[in-house]
């Protein structure tokens, strides 16, 4: 064999064998290392009580030598958080949220750095103005903690007023109670003078003592509700002549004064968990009472109450159908397994039943398409079925659903709530019973039961009043706390009651005390539009909300209270933090030696590099050089075979 005829044979034997690899595709194992340094997570309070207690430039100061010392920056990933109400990854702080939620901050870190080590920098004063216990989190936070302490330990001679109860609605000519929570900080003997103000009048005063052992006072007094609508009160413990802290000494609140009271009557024949349910939801407006009746109920007005929850009926209740029929009284029907739909359908004329004699278990999906009043979703599709009796109804008058049935997940088109008006009447129907479950799981979603009261709220609102279909409707609160979120919300429905988000929507807001002016577009957020005027100071305002385009519009008025839980501070809370860095492993520091923390640091052998390793099964197809020497050995040959002719 010629020299050539080798090299063709090592050539095509080549071509041949990788060719064969290709084919059969053989697996190699390739390992790779890299060093993973540990996180070091530096979580500052941004709350305006470090402002408040004179340490916004040590906090600063600090965070900056954070970010400049380099041997910290070599051994750590450093991370900066910001945390107030809510935590954010943020380097930059303004010190001016209006609220601390400490718990809650180490409750996001702690699925952030669930799986890595992340010793963590707490700097701040340790007060919590809402929220759970933080010193416990340990528990959760599988992360030492070293807090640099904002603040001192020096006890100054305070008074303040630790809480005020009162409630939002008072009625007419009524009084309503007022319960004042007083504390002393101090070691002498005081007296002070606790007054509650009515512009310049003084509606009650009290001289109060303290001292060192007796060192609260609770005070509980009732006061007139003698004008009708928004009052505004201002609660003083007189400061002494040598207090620091002087904003803690005074309070403002507001009470909206009623006229009347709406009355609800629930008639039930049976017991359920639903009664207890409804009435507690109903309730939690103080606006509202509600009676729990049977059918054959006596002694009783008709028309003492605005609105009749008739729930499971039978026949028994065919008197009480009669009379509201004759009064025109508006009712919201709960049928269940027990109600009686024979009767149902020979006494209304507005809806019947197809009987089965079976039953079925129901979910509910939201309907964004209502529009008599606004509804928010508060997570329907989420609640436990409701039982119910498997049949269809049929609606003879014009109904709306503000939830469907679905049964697996799978829309029926058939409604589970509904409402309608006939007659100047309104009604709803609610097709199911164990609307209790859904209460509970509420709250077991939100950690309160406000979302499904305010829900059934509204429902009851509309059901207990005879006004007609509005095109715009708006939502507020008529008193917000200064520390809280100012949103009003509207919604817009075009001439056929659709809602309509084509439209632009404005709000004038006017102070009634300097009578500034301020106008504010909505944004339209899922199925209203929304407005936040967190940033007004505290005052009473009026406003008008205004449809562009349109000759619609409404006003109302709402007051915002002066009050700033974060000044009611005078000192970092030491213990609580020194708690924290015991439970979790780690070390507390004052502001004034904070540069101790960054040798502890460096120094901590928990802290130290850690050299991983990944293997990765790699397929030989995967392998580029194998592809390359096939390419190579079938160009070559064909090269050489056409500069040889011999192709």
């Amino acid at each position: 064999m010629t020299r050539l005829g080798m090299l063709f044979f090592f050539l095509r034997f080549m071509t041949v064998f990788a060719v064969l690899l290709l084919l059969i595709n053989p697996s190699f194992d390739k390992v790779s290392t890299y060093v993973e340094k540990p996180s070091l997570v530096v979580a500052v309070d941004n709350s305006s009580s470090i402002n408040h207690l004179n340490q916004r430039e040590k906090a600063e100061h600090f965070i900056r030598s954070i970010a400049e010392n380099q041997s910290l920056n070599d051994k750590f990933n450093v991370k900066f958080y910001a945390f107030g109400k809510s935590l954010k990854a943020s380097d930059s702080v303004s010190f001016t949220e209006e609220e601390t939620n400490i718990y809650d901050a180490f409750r996001q870190l702690s699925q952030i750095y669930k799986q890595t080590t992340a010793p963590t920098l707490l700097i701040s004063d340790g007060n919590q103005t809402f929220g759970n216990d933080y010193q416990f989190i340990s528990s959760q936070y599988k992360q030492p903690v070293f807090p640099i302490i904002l603040g001192d330990t020096v006890q100054y001679t305070d008074l303040k007023i630790q809480q005020l109860n009162v409630n939002k609605y008072a009625y007419h000519k009524n009084k309503f109670p007022v319960e004042a929570i007083l504390v002393y900080s101090g070691n002498g003997n005081v007296r002070s003078k606790f007054e509650i103000s009515r512009g310049n009048t003084v509606v009650h005063s009290e001289v109060v003592d303290f001292s060192k052992s007796e060192n609260s006072k609770i005070l509980n007094l009732n006061l007139p509700a003698s004008s009708i609508g928004l009052v505004n009160y201002k609660a003083t413990l007189v400061p002494l002549n040598d207090e620091k802290n002087k904003v803690n000494n005074f309070r403002n609140f507001t009470v909206e004064v009623l006229n009347q009271k709406t009355k609800i009557a629930i008639v039930s024949d049976i017991i359920h968990p639903d009664l207890g349910a409804l009435k507690k939801a109903i309730e939690t407006n103080e606006q509202r009472s509600v009676s729990i009746l049977n059918s054959e109920f006596e002694n009783i007005k008709i028309n003492d109450f605005q609105l009749f929850i008739l729930y499971q009926p039978n026949n028994k209740f065919n008197y009480l159908f009669e009379q509201l029929d004759a009064e025109s009284k508006n009712q919201f029907i709960v049928i269940g397994p027990k109600t009686d739909l024979n009767f149902l359908n020979s006494t209304n004329e507005n809806f019947t039943f197809e009987i089965t004699n079976q039953t079925e278990d129901y979910q509910a999906e939201w309907n964004r398409n209502y529009t008599p009043f606004l509804v928010q979703d508060i997570g329907f599709e989420e609640f436990p079925p409701l039982y119910s009796n498997y049949s269809q109804v049929n609606f003879f008058v014009p109904f709306e659903t503000i939830l469907n049935k679905t049964i697996n997940g799978i829309s029926t088109g058939s409604p589970l709530l509904a409402t309608f008006e006939k007659d100047n009447r309104r009604q709803a129907v609610l097709l199911g019973e164990n609307i209790w479950q859904w209460r509970a799981q509420s709250f077991l979603s939100h950690q309160s039961f406000n979302l499904f009261d305010n829900f059934l709220g509204k429902l009851v609102q509309y059901l207990s009043t005879d006004k007609p279909k509005n095109r715009l409707n708006i939502d507020y609160e008529s008193v917000y706390m200064g520390s809280g979120n100012v949103v009003v919300k509207a919604e817009f429905f075009d001439k056929n009651y659709i809602f309509d988000a084509r439209k632009s929507l404005e709000i004038t807001v006017t102070n009634n005390s300097t009578n500034e002016n301020k106008t504010v577009p909505f944004v339209l957020k899922n199925n209203n539009y929304q407005v936040d005027l967190s940033g007004l100071p505290p005052s009473g305002y009026s406003f008008t909300v205004r449809v562009q385009g349109e000759n619609l519009s409404k006003s109302g008025s709402f007051q915002i209270s002066e009050y700033n839980v974060e000044q009611q501070f005078l000192n970092a809370d030491v213990n609580k933090l020194k708690q924290l860095a015991e439970n979790s492993s780690g070390a507390s520091y004052f502001i004034e030696n904070s540069n101790q923390v960054f040798d502890d640091l460096l120094s901590d052998k928990r802290f130290v590099p850690i050299q991983k390793s990944v293997k990765k099964t790699i397929p030989l197809v995967d392998w580029k050089y194998l592809l390359a020497i096939l390419a190579l050995s079938l160009g070559l040959e064909w090269f050489l075979r056409k500069y040889n002719g011999l192709i």
